[in-house]
């Protein structure tokens, strides 16, 4: 009786102490790596074989089931009612014999090492892969590829990774062939890539090398290709971009470029704005390329230092900030030259916001500080603190800001700028305004709300549209007396209000709605005057710019004050369901006669 094993408790057999020891849970059995270990005995092996595959004149043992279970290609091929299905003996045509016993090897145990791979076999591997449908396999080879990326083998992974539709691994390569541009077209590899591959990465205008040596790479590729079309590639050099005298020196000398060629690239490089060549520039997506570390420098404007420091947090009346006078006769505004031209179509910056102040300024970028393209215009726009702007991609140099008002006094101050190009996704309209897909007159946002009585100076915008009660989480106004205005940071286009009206007892109101850009010309939105209203108010209008949002309350049924408890611009997708007037009124709280000494505050 005392040897038997108690099996309602495990606690008690030693298949518990065995199963805590493997990690497996009692009553469950694994034995994959045994089960992977005997079927990787049969590899190689003619022990029940039933079928020899002949690659590359070699003879090799294998079994249909196993082929068949692991892959589509075989299971087609071997059961398919294809002519093999009734052969013994079958010759895979093509195929490297080194590897695929590599990847014969991973149909038996589904185990693989690429840690010794040559480049070449990683890419024979990878075919083979690709050719007999092992997708796991396949994406296993092209995440160790881009691990081992470098310059000798960047061109060909890409080659590889276009090939087999990997684009993943292509968007990988592509990256790091762009940044080491002038290595990867001096490399001996690049001499060993087809046409299609060259045209690829020389178009691309993130592809930054000086054109000159680029010209040369393509002159050396030619030589070790000479069968190559030379059309298809040599319209992939910018020859505008060649100084006239390695135009004359080097290129006319070449024989690959017409002489007509060559004048036409003269004369539009003459004729052109330097803004209309097509630049190439660096591309580090989602990077501040405005960093002193890249060796960016402030060049115009006084306390040049404080703009790039990162520093948004210690700034005040005196520091922490660069400035220019708006009227300064030389109109150079603040300058900012990168340490290298790069793509960007996306700038962050910080204007002076320590008080009530706001700015009106545009944007301009160069390649050479002579010719400039103005990007972003918000010179009919009031804005404030943080502006983030948007804009086609471009490749630059030098930006320029320039602040044409300022609420306050004349003098256009500037604490922070970054930067960048980004692939997170926006929508301009044809001014180059942003029209946003999310709610953009939020804290986070930095708008503000600069008329209005409340407890809490931006409980209107804080998000907290539950969180209120006959006392607090409300914005008001004494009806006849003023207004509830909101700023948003700076212009957006859109098409969309939402607010909350206070709703815990029974009472409704009117109420109107205006938008202005600049605080003096105003367009109602929504007239409600001849409305009673209750609680969530949605607004649709058409679309134009907006800077600020004047709420005008004209009644409330049950007081002079007009009360609001959220805001939206543009409105969400979702609405509350308004609490249940039960529960509301179940409060035995006043309504709010506290209104009038809030209007005192």
């Amino acid at each position: 009786m005392g040897d038997k094993h108690d099996l309602a408790n495990p606690s008690t057999s030693s298949t518990s102490a065995t199963s805590a020891a493997t990690n497996v849970p009692v009553g469950e059995i694994n034995h994959i790596t045994c089960l992977a270990d005997n079927l990787g005995h049969l590899y190689m092996n003619d022990e029940y074989s039933d079928i020899v595959l002949v690659v590359a004149g070699e003879k090799i043992p294998a079994h249909k089931v196993i082929l068949a279970s692991r892959s589509d290609y075989f299971r087609a091929m071997l059961f398919g009612g294809m002519k093999e299905s009734q052969e013994k003996v079958i010759e895979l045509k093509s195929t490297s014999l080194t590897a695929f016993k590599h990847l014969l090897k991973y149909i038996y145990s589904g185990r693989m090492s690429l840690t010794y791979f040559r480049e070449d076999g990683l890419l024979e591997l990878l075919g083979l892969a690709h050719k007999y449908g092992f997708i796991q396999l396949q994406d296993s080879i092209a995440k160790f590829m881009e691990a081992v990326l470098n310059v000798k083998n960047a061109c060909l992974f890409y080659e590889a990774s276009v090939l087999y539709g990997l684009s993943s691994l292509a968007e990988v390569c592509s990256s790091f062939i762009d940044q080491h541009a002038l290595t990867i077209i001096q490399n001996e590899t690049f001499l060993t890539l087809t046409p299609t591959t060259v045209k690829a990465i020389l178009s691309r205008d993130s592809f930054c090398a000086d054109e000159i040596i680029i010209f040369k790479a393509v002159k050396s590729w030619f030589e070790a290709n000479p069968d190559a079309p030379i059309n298809d590639i040599i319209s992939c050099i910018r020859l505008p971009l060649i100084k006239l005298n390695d135009l004359l020196t080097i290129v006319r000398p070449s024989s690959l470029v017409s002489a007509d060629a060559i004048l036409d690239a003269i004369q539009q490089y003459q004729l052109s704005r330097n803004t209309d060549l097509r630049y190439r520039g660096l591309l580090r997506p989602e990077e501040n390329v405005a960093k002193p570390k890249l060796k960016a420098q402030v060049l115009t404007g006084d306390n040049k230092s404080a703009l790039l420091d990162g520093d948004i947090s210690n700034y005040d009346t005196e520091k922490g900030f660069t400035r220019h006078l708006i009227d300064d006769a030389d109109g150079q505004g603040i300058v900012i030259e990168l340490g290298v031209q790069c793509i960007i179509n996306h700038i962050k910056m910080l204007l002076w916001d320590k008080e009530l102040r706001a700015y009106s300024y545009h944007i301009e970028v160069s390649m050479d500080r002579v010719d400039w393209v103005r990007i972003i215009d918000h010179t009919q726009y009031l804005c404030r603190s943080w502006q983030q702007v948007y804009f086609e991609p471009r490749v630059v140099k030098y930006i320029r800001i320039r602040g044409t008002q300022s609420t306050v006094n004349r003098f256009f101050l500037l604490v922070s700028f970054e930067c960048m190009f980004t692939n997170r996704p926006f929508l301009l309209d044809s001014n180059g305004l942003v029209i946003p897909d999310h709610n953009v007159a939020t804290i986070e946002n930095s708008a503000l709300v600069i008329e209005g009585v409340s407890r809490s100076r931006n409980a209107l915008i804080n998000g907290k549209y539950n969180e209120y009660d006959w006392e607090t989480g409300y914005t008001c106004h004494q009806i006849g007396s003023g207004a509830i205005v909101i700023q948003l940071a700076q212009p957006y286009v859109v098409d969309s209000m939402k607010l909350l009206l206070w709703d815990i007892d029974k009472r409704t109101y009117s109420y109107y709605i205006e938008v202005s850009v600049d605080y003096l010309n105003w367009q109602m939105v929504a007239d409600r005057r001849d409305v009673l209203c209750k609680s969530w108010q949605l607004i649709s209008f058409s679309k134009r710019p907006v800077v600020y949002i004047r709420i005008t309350g004209t009644y409330n049924s049950a007081n002079e004050v007009f009360h609001c408890v959220h805001f939206e611009c543009p409105a969400s997708d979702f609405t509350p369901s308004p609490a249940s007037d039960s529960l509301r009124e179940s409060n035995l709280l006043p309504p709010p006669a506290i209104a009038s000494s809030l209007l005192r505050l």
